[in-house]
């Protein structure tokens, strides 16, 4: 069983789970796990690590248009360095701080590799002002925050193993999560998410909860500069590292037509639409070709 598999049979009994994060009485709250082996690349920093794992929880409250509180971590690793502890901290407060929420402590461990676990919380006013995955309707705009494509850049950039490079790839590694888009676009948006496992599965998570088909147009995405160092000027390649690698934790979502604009101006990382939902006839496309269900998978 896969990890969408198995979050599918528990959204069967837990009535909370299976969008981006749980909403009870206004409070909002998710939680991640992150391993050294398949999430953090040779060259990571810890403070880069703590930014990451704390930015990742985060990213889910913006998704549900929720105003972020605060955030824990668990830290656990084969022994305890000083200054390693002190660097991820010093990056889960800094992430926290950005989204004007606190980061309040957590707990120690040790395991075999370094593995940190998140949980962020938010608050909306009440359960029916949280954006969830499943409101789209056909005829709707959907659109994208920021630019796509930094995570796959900065893996690319660790792989050189030059100091340069990586501290390039360590500054792409530390996105800013979108929680004050996800506030602008809680006023507009019909259906949200965030894009922790790729634009092209995330549409497809989003078309699915929502029972609707996306029409994708391929050269609208909009692509961050990072991957045209990368990409080598391939524009095939340059959608894959953008559509499909994942972990960029921008936000997904619909909207009405006539909010476009208004959502456009009111996000401090932009709004671009990308395409139209449709039927749940038409499918999932891009450029009218069947846009694969390729993303990020958590090993």
């Amino acid at each position: 069983m896969n990890e969408r598999d198995a979050l599918r049979r528990l959204a069967a009994d837990l009535p909370h789970a299976g969008d981006d994060a749980a909403v009870v009485d206004g409070t909002v709250i998710t939680t991640d796990m992150l391993h050294d082996r398949t999430d953090f690349p040779a060259g990571t920093t810890r403070y880069t690590a703590g930014w990451r794992a704390v930015g990742a929880s985060l990213s889910d409250v913006a998704a549900m248009g929720a105003a972020a509180t605060a955030a824990v971590a668990v830290y656990a690793d084969d022994s305890f360095d000083q200054r390693a502890l002190d660097r991820f901290v010093a990056g889960a407060s800094d992430v926290c701080a950005a989204v004007d929420a606190e980061y309040v402590g957590g707990d120690l461990d040790t395991h075999t590799e370094f593995t940190t676990a998140t949980t962020a919380i938010g608050a909306v006013r009440d359960d029916r002002e949280a954006i969830y995955r499943s409101g789209a309707s056909p005829g709707e705009a959907l659109c994208v925050t920021g630019e796509w494509g930094r995570s796959a850049a900065a893996l690319r950039l660790f792989e050189r193993e030059t100091e340069t490079a990586r501290d390039r790839a360590n500054d792409l590694f530390r996105f800013t999560p979108r929680v004050a888009d996800g506030r602008a676009l809680a006023a507009s948006a019909t259906a949200m998410m965030d894009s922790s496992d790729g634009l092209a599965r995330s549409i497809h998570q989003l078309a699915e909860a929502s029972d609707v088909g996306v029409a994708l147009d391929r050269d609208a995405v909009p692509v961050h500069p990072a991957v045209d160092d990368v990409a080598d000027g391939d524009a095939d390649e340059r959608f894959e590292l953008a559509a499909h690698f994942g972990e960029d934790f921008e936000l997904v979502c619909s909207m009405p037509d006539a909010a476009v604009e208004r959502a456009r101006e009111a996000c401090p990382a932009g709004v671009t639409r990308v395409g139209t939902v449709v039927e749940p006839t038409a499918g999932v496309t891009a450029d009218g070709d069947p846009l694969p269900d390729r993303g990020y998978t958590h090993g």
